[in-house]
């Protein structure tokens, strides 16, 4: 296998591993928004409201990190809606 084909395999397997953090966390932020529909008092809402937050920011991080990478992807499979 020459180098160029290594690089080429290397970035693929970037984007595959990408592609299943991205899935991750648009799990993760559903997770939340459905945590935050079910809390109960000041404190739960408070922990909700964070962890929205949060996954919605690692999601929009991973997505931009994504647009970024060039040359083909591979099926997304069902990660993204």
């Amino acid at each position: 296998m020459d180098k160029r084909q290594s690089f080429e395999r290397e970035e693929l397997e970037r984007k595959q591993a990408l592609k299943l953090e991205v899935k991750e966390a648009l799990e993760e932020w559903e997770s939340a928004r459905r945590y935050f529909n079910y809390a109960r008092g000041h404190e739960q809402v408070d922990y909700a409201i964070h962890a929205i937050i949060t996954a919605e920011k690692r999601y929009a991080m991973l997505l931009s990190k994504a647009k970024k990478m060039i040359g083909p992807w591979p099926q997304w499979e069902g990660s993204a809606k």
